[in-house]
């Protein structure tokens, strides 16, 4: 990815209704785990809220913002290249064809295609980023109980996810710790495929949790053991956005 900020290549998941059933034919499911998953599910507003909800708008690291229709696919991107170029892009999630702008002057070709590719990336990481909580029961997703832990006080019940063919990167490995008393995941942990995989993962603390529509999200994750910050503000999730947000080349972000 060229964009300035790639904290992580996340799992490129199904981001609509999942089956009941765990997503993975290479393992059987783990009655634990799914109970832990769906008990955070419907901490978080439950199945029903989640795909009734259609909007999202939501930042990442203060470099890029997103608008996306979930229902349609219908997306739009505006951020800034490392060049710190501005840029705009209109796109069909499903079909990854649209229309770019770059210093406000549509571009064609190579670039167009550059820049399809690079909003691609950044829609499968950020989103990760801001909804992983819901995405323990897609297809080729591995999930299995990983034990208690007790972390500053709080009883943590601990996921372990791993992919099935499935994803930009499917060898990353990410331990969801979800609080036992609020059933929300309080931070999460990883070790991607382009990590030493006997090294130690990294964890970042998820803050912020806040009822937005009718399911709960968190603004602000906090490294642990660093002083890294990633902001996905602005967050909110409207109940309507006009079909000129998905055509308009005219720069949304910042009004």
């Amino acid at each position: 990815m060229t964009f300035a900020h790639r904290f992580s290549a996340a799992a490129l998941l199904l981001l609509f209704a999942s089956p009941p059933g765990q997503g993975s034919e290479t393992a059987p499911p783990d009655p634990k785990a799914l109970e832990v998953a769906d008990q955070m599910l419907a901490a978080l507003g439950g199945k029903e809220a989640w795909e009734a909800t259609r909007f999202l708008h939501f930042g990442f690291a203060g470099r890029r913002e997103h608008w996306w229709d979930k229902h349609t696919g219908r997306y739009r991107l505006e951020g800034a290249t490392k060049e710190n170029e501005p840029y705009i892009v209109l796109m069909d999630l499903d079909t990854k064809q649209g229309r770019a702008w770059l210093k406000g002057d549509e571009v064609q070709g190579d670039k167009l295609k550059e820049l399809l590719d690079n909003a691609w990336g950044a829609w499968v990481n950020d989103t990760y980023w801001l909804l992983m909580p819901y995405k323990l029961r897609d297809p080729g997703v591995i999930l299995k109980y990983a034990g208690e832990e007790t972390v500053e006080g709080a009883v943590y019940d601990k996921l372990a996810l791993s992919f099935h063919q499935v994803g930009l990167t499917p060898g990353d490995r990410y331990w969801a710790y979800v609080n036992r008393s609020t059933h929300l995941m309080d931070r999460w942990a990883y070790i991607l495929e382009s990590m030493d995989p006997q090294g130690p993962p990294t964890v970042w603390a998820w803050q912020g949790w806040a009822r937005h529509g009718q399911i709960q999200l968190a603004p602000e994750r906090a490294q642990v053991g660093a002083d890294r910050r990633i902001s996905l503000e602005p967050l909110e999730v409207p109940p309507a956005l006009a079909d000129s947000v998905f055509t308009d080349p005219q720069p949304l972000r910042g009004r």
